[in-house]
C-alpha cells in the first residue's frame, strides 16, 4: 500500500504554480528594468493607508513620465495578486483613483480584476480542488449547492455575488469551476458585477488624503446600495422560481380534477 499523501497537491501541480510565479516574475523584471536607474525602494505592496499614500506620492510623476510602464505594472501586480489570493487589492483600488481619476481607474481596476479573477479561475480548475476541500470544506458544500440550485438563472446569482458582500471574491474566484459555474458566466457576472464596487473604491482614492480607515469607505449608503443593485440582478431568478411553482401547483390540479 502506498504512503497517504499529506501535501494536497502533486509534485506536477506544484510545478504549474511554480511556473506561473516565473512567468508574473519575468514580467515585472520586464517593466523594473525598462524604468530609469533611480532609488525604487518604495515600492511594496502597501498594507496601510500611510503606505498607500506614499505609495502614490512616489508614483504620481513617473505615471506622467512612464504611463505604459505604470499601467503594465500595475495591472500585473494586481493580477498576481487576484491569483493567488493575496489579500489587499482595495488598495490597488484605491490607487487606480489616485493616479488615474474615476473613469480610467475604474475601467483599469475592472480590467484587472476581471483578468485576475480568470486567472485564478483557470488556475484552480487545474489544481485547486484538493486546497479548495481542505481549506474551506462547509464553505464549498454550501456554493455548490446554492449553484446547483439555481442552474437556470445562474448568471443572476453570480452577479448577486459579486455586487454584494455575501461570499468573499477570492472564495468566488477559487470554487467556481469546482462547483462547475461555467466560465462565460463567470466572466461576464465578474466584469459587470465588480463596477459598482470599483467606482465606490476608486472614487475614494481620489480624496485619499482624506480617508482616516478602510471603514470610510463603506458607509451605510453604500453597502445599502450595492445590496440594491444585487436585489435588483436577483430578481428574475425568484421570479422565475415562483412562476415554475405556480405551473407546477396548476398541472398538480388539472391532475387531481382529471382524475
Amino acid at each position: 500500500m502506498g504512503k497517504a499523501r499529506n501535501f494536497p497537491l502533486s509534485s506536477t501541480e506544484v510545478g504549474m504554480v511554480f511556473g506561473l510565479l516565473g512567468i508574473f516574475a519575468l514580467g515585472l523584471s520586464g517593466v523594473y528594468f525598462s524604468m530609469p536607474a533611480e532609488d525604487y525602494s518604495f515600492l511594496k505592496l502597501p498594507r496601510t493607508l500611510e503606505e498607500l499614500k506614499i505609495l502614490r506620492d512616489n508614483l504620481e510623476s513617473y505615471t506622467s513620465d512612464y504611463t505604459i510602464q505604470v499601467l503594465v505594472g500595475y495591472c500585473m501586480v494586481y493580477i498576481f495578486m487576484q491569483t493567488f489570493m493575496i489579500p489587499g487589492t482595495i488598495f490597488m483600488s484605491l490607487l487606480a483613483g489616485a493616479l488615474f481619476g474615476v473613469i480610467r481607474g475604474v475601467a483599469l481596476v475592472v480590467f484587472a480584476a476581471t483578468a485576475g479573477a480568470s486567472s485564478c479561475y483557470f488556475l484552480s480548475y487545474l489544481v485547486g480542488r484538493p486546497l479548495a476541500v481542505s481549506l474551506w470544506p462547509d464553505k464549498l458544500t454550501f456554493f455548490q449547492a446554492q449553484v446547483a440550485k439555481r442552474r437556470q438563472k445562474l448568471l443572476n446569482y453570480m452577479l448577486f455575488l459579486r455586487v454584494t458582500p455575501t461570499l468573499p471574491n477570492t472564495f468566488i474566484n477559487f470554487a467556481s469551476p469546482i462547483v462547475d459555474v461555467p466560465y462565460h458566466i463567470f466572466f461576464f457576472a465578474t466584469l459587470v458585477g465588480l463596477i459598482p464596487a470599483a467606482y465606490v473604491t476608486v472614487r475614494a482614492g481620489i480624496a485619499l488624503g482624506e480617508l482616516r480607515s478602510l471603514g470610510d469607505l463603506y458607509d451605510f449608503q453604500s453597502i445599502a446600495t450595492l445590496f440594491f443593485i444585487g436585489i435588483v440582478s436577483v430578481t428574475p431568478t425568484l421570479l422565475s422560481k415562483n412562476q415554475s411553482e405556480e405551473e407546477s401547483n396548476n398541472r398538480s390540479e388539472t391532475l387531481i380534477k382529471s382524475n
